[in-house]
């Protein structure tokens, strides 16, 4: 008579990629905010993963987890494993929507730099749909579901799209009472919470030993802060790339002639090869052309 032994029980996956993400992001927390779950779900994962192993993973801790010996060595594995489904996942994706790109960028470089250039990439192929999701940092490509980044960088990524100067913007109103930067003093200076040493980056190269500190009010969001100095609200620092369009039209101008390039550019990548004539390689032949 056959024996059929039932199958061995394997592990959960979802546990598995909770696991995961917490020993290589460092807590159950931040694995959270990745996965999109509670840090409640992270550890009911984890503890299922522990209880069907029968060995524990992480050491619990009042400042938080630290894995075991035995998480430290099986991480490698499960991150080069889970880096591989992602990119796999991605290219399933690629392969049943091709004509679909997904790109993730900055804020402020999705409503300044990117918005106005999609008509153009609408009317050249109308078969492509681009889809924008903005975000405060760079995804991870192995895992995130975006055919293309595009943020500002310090390392040579991808593909360089423009450098990055900056200098005071203004509404034309208030250019003339603005001759030397000095009298900036006079004037309200907007700021942005994230870029929050531009004043001081710029003023370092404007005038040597001035120490500026800026007066006026200070944003969370970067493009708003561009259209209140378009409405007159005062003077901000602007970045070359997001404020291209208003110096062309002449809603902003630039008073003082004192520039200064940062080491970070506006850089465009992806996680993996672009096939030649793809969606996804030609709106990134648009974008860095």
């Amino acid at each position: 008579m056959p024996v059929s032994p039932p199958p061995l029980k394997g592990l959960p996956l979802n546990a598995l990629r909770a696991f995961e993400a917490a020993a290589r992001l460092g807590g159950f927390a931040a694995a959270a905010t990745e996965l999109g779950v509670t840090a409640g779900a992270i550890t009911a994962h984890v503890k299922t993963l522990e209880e069907a192993l029968g060995a524990p993973l992480f050491e619990r801790h009042a400042r938080g987890v630290r894995l075991t010996a035995l998480g430290q060595r099986v991480l490698p594995d499960f991150v080069e494993a889970f880096d591989r489904l992602g990119l796999a996942v991605q290219t399933l994706r690629a392969e049943a929507a091709p004509r679909q790109v997904h790109i993730a960028t900055l804020p402020a470089i999705a409503q300044l730099w990117l918005s106005p250039r999609l008509p153009a990439i609408r009317a050249a192929a109308p078969e492509i749909a681009v889809s924008i999701t903005a975000m405060e940092a760079p995804p991870d490509l192995k895992r995130a579901p975006f055919d293309l980044n595009l943020f500002f960088r310090e390392d040579n990524l991808g593909r360089l799209v423009s450098a990055d100067e900056i200098f005071p913007v203004c509404a034309p109103q208030l250019a003339a009472d603005l001759v030397h930067p000095r009298d900036l003093a006079q004037v309200p200076c907007l700021s942005d919470a994230v870029w929050a040493d531009d004043w001081q980056l710029w003023a370092e190269v404007a005038a040597p030993g001035w120490s500026f500190a800026p007066r006026g009010p200070v944003f969370s969001l970067y493009a708003l802060a561009v259209e209140e100095t378009v409405n007159g609200a005062g003077v901000l620092v602007g970045h070359e790339p997001l404020v291209a369009q208003q110096l062309a039209t002449g809603a902003l101008v630039a008073p003082f002639g004192a520039r200064r390039r940062l080491r970070r550019t506006l850089r465009l990548w992806s996680a993996r090869p672009l096939r030649p004539g793809s969606a996804a390689a030609r709106v990134a032949d648009w974008l860095s052309a």
